[in-house]
């Protein structure tokens, strides 16, 4: 698959954060419950992940006993990261929330990246690739903080 195709899919993937945040801070809302709205939220997505599993690979189900326990703590990160942004959104705003989530992973993605974390490909933090962060990390806080 070309670079350019994974490139858009993650774009894809970037668009439907806010989205998700707004639909299901306003189901939290609608029905009076955040935490509620993310079970909900977390069965649709158990069921469409099941869907892709049984159309692509059910086999690879059975390896995961064989895999480390630490790698199943992205499942308690999703979870965090729904229930947070589906409470605090509403109070915070879409834009705030999503604002420190970009911030956070801006963080976190170059600190995995330099010491090549969990299996990730190394890829030094250089000056110039910080100061690259920085600059999305100021282009954001503009589009966000600054004008309020």
């Amino acid at each position: 698959m070309p670079t350019s195709s994974y490139a858009f899919i993650m774009l894809l993937a970037g668009i439907g954060v806010p989205v998700l945040a707004t639909l299901n801070a306003a189901l939290g809302r609608s029905i009076g419950a955040p935490a509620a709205a993310s079970v909900v939220l977390f069965a649709v997505a158990l069921l469409s992940a099941a869907a892709v599993t049984l159309i692509t690979g059910p086999s690879a189900i059975a390896k995961i006993v064989d895999a480390p326990k630490y790698l199943l703590l992205g499942g308690i990160l999703i979870a965090f990261y729904v229930l947070s942004i589906t409470w605090i959104a509403p109070h915070f705003g879409v834009g705030n929330a999503v604002f420190f989530v970009l911030l956070g992973q801006l963080i976190s993605a170059a600190l995995i990246d330099h010491f090549g974390l969990f299996g990730a490909a190394q890829t030094s933090l250089t000056l110039t690739r910080a100061l690259g962060i920085a600059m999305m990390a100021g282009g954001v806080f503009l589009t966000q903080i600054a004008v309020q």
